[in-house]
């Protein structure tokens, strides 16, 4: 009998139980009333063991910090998106599991059993239509091309057994429905709701071809997968619970919303179409889960960190055929995760900084604002990048807008348009021919190392040619530099010392 996959490395209670105090904050019991004003105060991931009184735990902002997506993929913060760029390039590997075996059919639920109700699902902010499942994570197939399309949707609660469910902007499973409703054919969809972030940070991955596949890659792994009870999906064996059902034909007709949108504020009222239940599974000792979208602290947000990465793995993509040396990519979560990208870049011809602002315009309609610099800037810095802007930048001559472009519908700076414009800020340095040095006033000031060579006397020093006062200080292994001063002033009495443009010593 073949040996079966691994179900524990990638399931989301064990991640939970690696991360420690400063990253996690466990609760006994909290009302669900209470739930979300917890959250949004919580910079940390939040375990709650019985959400109001109930007998499912429930865990809430996961993968709201970059320190812990970085972990999850086992590197640090700096070296997160270059792993993530690596692991997409592994070969999926699926093992399909029978459904006896597979950890998230333990507990089957089917017809009047299936209750959303029972499930710690909470109000997430004062003006939401009803209490929302918002870190599910969906898997429908293309009938046209037979692939798995995965992504991440929300799901208000408007019975035991129906949702709403979040099909206004563009997407492959907007345009799957939309086809299939057209023929008055139903959509068989799956939500997996508890997942491993490395889930999550695939789901929010839009890259051609079946993105099932994406799971494996990111995990590194091969993905234990099984065939669901009332269609023929297939889902992730090891995730927490598996709500199955479908989309109806209806088309989209039923009120959907208000809800606390990603970029910080409300989405109104629209029409969307119903999501029906047909049986739910999950472990015997599931874990419920909730994402943090909206609020005062958008950084701490999943839906920022995972969009702050996701965006960065395609501009960097895009970047790779527009130029020849980038360093490094950085999205701020503060404002979504989307709209302010940065891109440190080593040029190496004129023009280079322009290219990389028009190739980023390019790679997503959210991102608004490109800001690129020179490798020496800490993009991940908000103090480098704000001297950045305020030493190296001249709005007559360093801006580039492009007006006319796709936009972000939810923007509310558009003002119900459908078009925006896009800013890109050149923060380089000029670009210097080859043997050229930066000029003094390009230096960058820092502590003095003391690093020169060594000289028998100061007089030697000064013979080998210009010293600045540092190499002077090194030329003995000086420990104070005030007897240079006297010995500069001795000196200059009998054999003159002049200094010149960069102000280093020199005998005349």
């Amino acid at each position: 009998m073949a040996a079966l996959p691994d179900f524990d490395t990638f399931r989301l209670k064990y991640f939970l139980q690696s991360l420690g105090e400063d990253a996690l904050l466990r609760l006994s019991d909290t009302p669900l009333s209470e739930v979300a004003s917890l959250l949004e105060q919580s910079p940390r991931a939040v375990l709650i063991e019985r959400p109001g009184g109930g007998d499912v735990p429930l865990c809430g902002n996961v993968a709201g910090s970059r320190t812990r997506l970085a972990q999850a993929f086992g590197t640090t913060e700096t070296e997160l998106l270059p792993e993530v760029l690596r692991r997409l390039r592994n070969k999926p590997e699926f093992v399909e599991v029978p459904a006896s075996e597979a950890p998230v059919r333990e507990v089957v639920l089917e017809g009047d059993d299936c209750d959303l109700t029972k499930l710690p699902v909470h109000l997430q902010h004062g003006l939401d239509g009803a209490p929302y499942i918002s870190a599910s994570i969906d898997f429908v197939k293309d009938p046209e091309t037979g692939w798995t399309n995965v992504g991440v949707r929300r799901l208000m609660l408007r019975g035991r057994r129906v949702t709403g469910i979040d099909l206004v902007a563009p997407s492959d499973l907007r345009a799957i429905y939309m086809k299939q409703s057209a023929k008055g054919e139903r959509v068989p969809v799956a939500f997996a709701v508890g997942s491993h972030p490395i889930d999550h940070v695939a789901a929010t991955m839009r890259i051609p071809g079946d993105e099932l596949g994406l799971l494996s890659s990111l995990r590194g792994a091969p993905l234990p997968v099984v065939k669901c009870l009332t269609s023929d999906l297939m889902v992730p064996a090891d995730a927490e619970f598996i709500i199955e059902g479908y989309l109806d034909a209806a088309g989209h007709v039923e009120p959907e919303g208000p809800y606390g949108e990603f970029l910080g504020y409300y989405g109104v009222v629209k029409k969307n179409p119903l999501f029906h239940v047909t049986a739910i599974t999950h472990r015997r000792d599931a874990i419920f889960q909730t994402a943090t979208i909206s609020g005062p602290n958008m950084a701490w947000t999943d839906t920022a960190q995972l969009n702050a990465l996701r965006t960065e793995v395609m501009v960097w993509r895009a970047l790779e055929t527009a130029v020849r040396e980038v360093k490094a990519v950085y999205a701020a979560p503060a404002n979504g995760g989307m709209f302010n990208v940065r891109v440190a870049l080593q040029q190496r011809v004129p023009g280079e900084a322009r290219n990389a602002i028009a190739a980023v315009f390019g790679s997503l309609s959210n991102v608004k604002h490109v800001f690129v610099v020179d490798p020496d800037i800490d993009i991940f810095s908000d103090a480098q990048m704000d001297w950045a802007l305020g030493t190296r930048f001249q709005a007559d001559r360093d801006l580039v807008v492009q007006s006319g472009m796709r936009a972000m519908p939810l923007d509310p700076s558009l003002q119900g348009s459908r078009q925006g414009a896009k800013a890109g800020f050149d923060l380089t340095l000029p670009l210097l021919a080859p043997g050229e040095s930066r000029p003094l006033e390009y230096r960058v000031p820092a502590a003095p190392r003391f690093q020169g060579r060594r000289f028998a006397s100061l007089e030697a020093a000064l013979e080998d040619g210009p010293k600045y006062f540092e190499e002077l200080m090194a030329a003995t292994g000086s420990s104070d530099g005030r007897e240079i001063v006297r010995w500069l002033e001795d000196t200059a009495a009998a054999r003159p010392i002049v200094r010149d443009d960069e102000g280093r010593y020199r005998f005349r």
